[in-house]
This record gives structure tokens, C-alpha cells and sequence, in this order.
């Protein structure tokens, strides 16, 4: 018997690519180490911290999601953490909150939830205008 949990899928490629077809309904929790596509029905919790998660037309997403990335083509009901951005195209349905450092909201797109946005992890610039005095110096220094 299997000691693996039911509804837990991890990849074990890295740099490709999954894909849930419109045909397959999955019940538990996704932590997925590549790309991953959903046109299908997900229920539960979907975890891709370092990669791009689509929603495709026909996906049916009811989870919490994280991941770096979010496009939604479909519906997703849950709230959305994408350390990058979230699109949200034409025709597509979201409903919960949001929290990430972009956003782009196509005309034609439904969101209802709370959005936040938040500064990324990337390196800051700019952030302070330029010390223009020099460092100070150390009294031992003279």
C-alpha cells in the first residue's frame, strides 16, 4: 500500500511544464516544481512558489494558491498569493483576495475580493535618494 497522500502530486522534473485537462477534477493538495497548467476542475490548496500557474478557460479552481506567477483565463474562487504579478484576462472570474506586487485586470474581467499589493523581493532601486556626504570617519582614523 502506498504511503503517499491522496491528492498530492509532486513533480519531480524541474524547468517544464503540467498540465490538468479540462476532463480531470482533482480533490487535495498540489505543490507543483515546474510550470503548471489547469483546465480542469481543483479543489483544495495549489502551491508553485517558483513557477508560473495558468488557469486555463475551462479551469475551475476552488484553493488557495501561491505561486510566483497567476494568469487566469477561467474562474478561481480562493485567495491568490503570486510573489510576481496577477493577470486576470477577458472573460475570466475571480472571487477572493489577492495579494501580490502587480496586477493587470483586462477589460471584461470580474474580480470580487480585497487586493494587496505588495513591493517584491527584488533588488530595490532607488528606493532612497543617493548619500551625497561621505561616510563618517572613525575618530581612530586621523
Amino acid at each position: 500500500m502506498s504511503r503517499t497522500p491522496i491528492g498530492k502530486i509532486e513533480s519531480e522534473s524541474r524547468g517544464g511544464s503540467a498540465t490538468i485537462g479540462r476532463a480531470v477534477k482533482i480533490v487535495g493538495q498540489i505543490y507543483s516544481q515546474e510550470e503548471l497548467y489547469v483546465d480542469g476542475d481543483l479543489e483544495g490548496t495549489l502551491e508553485a512558489p517558483e513557477h508560473k500557474l495558468t488557469v486555463g478557460p475551462n479551469g475551475k479552481v476552488h484553493a488557495s494558491v501561491k505561486a510566483r506567477e497567476v494568469v487566469v483565463l477561467g474562474t478561481v474562487q480562493g485567495n491568490v498569493e503570486a510573489a510576481d504579478k496577477i493577470e486576470i484576462r477577458k472573460d475570466a472570474k475571480m472571487v477572493g483576495d489577492i495579494r501580490t506586487a502587480r496586477i493587470i485586470l483586462e477589460d471584461g474581467a470580474y474580480l470580487k475580493g480585497g487586493v494587496d499589493i505588495v513591493k517584491g523581493d527584488g533588488p530595490k532601486k532607488c528606493s532612497q535618494p543617493p548619500d551625497t556626504q561621505s561616510p563618517p570617519r572613525n575618530s581612530g582614523d586621523s
